[in-house]
This record gives C-alpha cells, structure tokens and sequence, in this order.
C-alpha cells in the first residue's frame, strides 16, 4: 500500500511529473516551503519546475514574484506574493504565540511601535536592509539590539505584515516592506481562508491525514478539522493498509509512477517535512539519517519516491562533484541514474 502512497505523493508534489513554468507558480501550488535554507529551498522549487536554473529563481525571488518570511510553526517559508496577506491573517496569532522569546524578553507594545516605526522609516522606498544593517540603525536608536531581540523585533514585524523578504543584497537575506513588495488584496473570510489553505495543502501533499496538516499548518487542531469540512467534497478518505489518509478527489485514479525513478531531495523538502507521519515514505530505522530530534533535516536520495540515501554536493576544482552514501549496501542504483540527477543539478546551478 505504501507504494500508492508513494506515487500519489510524488504527483501531487510535482516531483514525477513537473507542469508548471515559473518558480511563483510552483510555490504557489505548494501553499508555502519551508525555507530556512536558502539554498536548498530554491533547489526544491527547480525540481518541481519543468526547466528552472537557480539564476531564475533567484530573479524571481529578487523581483518579488514569491517572498521569504515567516508564515508558520512558525519557521522561514516561501509564499507566493498573492498568497502572503490572507495567510499572514491565519497564522500570524499563532506565529507570535509560538516564539520563544516573547516572554523571556517582556517587549511592551510601546517599544515595539517605536520598533515598526524605525523599520518603516528605515525600508521605506524600496530601502532593502540586511539584519546587520537593521541591527545596527537599532544600535544608534538606542533600541535593543542584541540578537535574539533583532530576531523577535523582525519576527514580530514579519507576522503583523509590517515587511518580509526584500532582494538579495550580495547574495545576503534583507528585509522590505510589504505594502512595497506584496500587491494590496481583497480581504477574505477566516472561513475562506481555511478552506483555500486546506485546499491548496490537499492538493499538492495528498495523500496526509489530519495531524499532517496541524503540523504542516501550525493552526488548532479545531481549525483543521474545520478546514477539513470546508472542502469535505474534494477529499476521499481512504486506508493504505492500517493508515487512514485523505487524498483530494483528483488523484482518485492516479496511475502508477514510473519505477526507476531517482531524486536529489534537498534538506527541509516538503516531501518529508510537512508530513507528522513520514514511516510511508522513509523506514523508521533511518529516520536519524534524514532528520534528527532538534529539527535538523539532511539532503537525502529518493528512488522511487522512498528515502535510500544522503547527498551533498561537493566544489572541486572542474566544477560540482558529490559524495553519495546509500543506506543498505545491498541496495542496487544504476551509475546512469545517478549520474542524471547530478547533472540536473549541475545544470541548474551552471545555467
């Protein structure tokens, strides 16, 4: 049964059959990715791209096409910029409740206007500021700057839609308003939002439960079931052997993947991360190798839409090399297949 589960997710993560054109339409499909990683997160939008070099979607990514903030559990994620206001609406309680710091460091709602004042002030005019660059304009306003309350400062900035990603300034993160970078959108219903974040979640992550999507979300428990509801006519409920699982009505007759099939998967994808439960599509016994208790996630080698194997790539002299590790030494991959997706990945890093 996992093999179904299998080749359902990888259609409906764009990973077996890519049939979008432009990074924004691929993160748009995806609802958000996370993004903590940079580089391996622009990776994981080429791979569900027909034909994206990293040059593209940095480009993309610097014209404001889909932004980087933080959206949900709440960590970094990618989010179209159509997209970015009704969820920030959702999750941004949620996001602010989650943050560690909040309490520790007792920031009155007067110093944090002072805060989002200064950053307005700073960014405003398409202005883009590194963290460093903030850090030290709080420094001359006397504000607090250590790091952790630049990380709230930002962060709390970020969840109440005061600014988000800006462009990349000699390939470092900066920050920008968004009222400068994400176009003004219609209001919608909370209900509304639930069910196009249910939606897009089912869509491109089928087939997952329930508490996939608390987690993936961030959002109550009673939220989701709710979201669920909504779109109760797009969802069939199902059994892959003793695991109940939802799959949106359009991979109801989903024909079977190509066997042979080989993916770099880069650390923090959303194949494996968005899932609560991901024993369908890696064996428990080598969970350590693909992640670890602290949220730490390796780029791991898929075939056939299950965890085999670790890769990294490696800068030599003539260019991009890697150092492949398989996790069963009996387990028997072509050189042809490898070799492949390694020159898929040079590709898009060369184009």
């Amino acid at each position: 049964m996992n093999i179904t589960i299998k080749n359902i997710r990888l259609k409906s993560q764009q990973l077996s059959e890519q049939t979008f054109d432009t990074p924004k339409e691929v993160v748009s499909w995806m609802g958000a990715m996370q993004a903590q990683d940079f580089t391996m997160a622009k990776w994981a939008i080429a791979i569900r791209s027909k034909q994206c070099a990293e040059q593209d979607i940095e480009d993309a990514f610097n014209r404001g096409d889909f932004l980087r903030t933080h959206i949900m559990r709440p960590t970094w994620h990618f989010v179209s910029a159509e997209d970015i206001r009704w969820l920030l609406k959702l999750t941004g309680e949620r996001i602010k409740g989650a943050w560690k710091y909040v309490k520790d460091l007792k920031v009155d709602e007067h110093e944090l206007t002072k805060c989002y004042n200064l950053l307005e002030r700073t960014l405003r005019d398409n202005n883009h500021q590194t963290k460093d660059e903030i850090t030290k304009i709080f420094e001359q306003e006397g504000l607090g700057a250590t790091e952790r309350h630049i990380y709230l400062f930002t962060m709390l900035a970020e969840a109440d839609g005061i600014i988000c990603s800006g462009v990349l300034k000699e390939k470092k993160q900066t920050y920008a308003l968004l009222d400068e970078r994400a176009p003004q959108s219609k209001d919608i219903h909370k209900d509304e939002a639930l069910a196009k974040l249910a939606q897009r979640y089912m869509q491109s992550h089928s087939p997952a439960s329930l508490q996939d999507f608390v987690w993936w979300s961030g959002l109550t428990i009673k939220d989701c079931r709710h979201a669920f509801s909504l779109i109760d006519n797009e969802l069939i409920k199902d059994h892959f052997g003793s695991t109940e699982l939802y799959i949106h009505k359009d991979y109801n007759e989903c024909a079977s993947s190509n066997t042979n099939v080989l993916h770099f998967l880069p650390a923090y994808d959303e194949y494996l991360i968005s899932y609560k439960d991901r024993t369908n599509v890696l064996d428990l016994e080598h969970h350590p190798k693909a992640f670890n208790n602290y949220g730490i996630f390796q780029s791991i080698i898929l075939y056939n839409g299950h965890g085999v194997g670790n890769w990294k790539k490696v800068k030599k002299a003539k260019g991009i090399d890697f150092d492949i590790s398989f996790w069963d030494s009996k387990l028997k991959i072509s050189k042809e297949l490898l070799t492949l997706e390694g020159k898929k990945f040079q590709d898009y890093i060369k184009k």
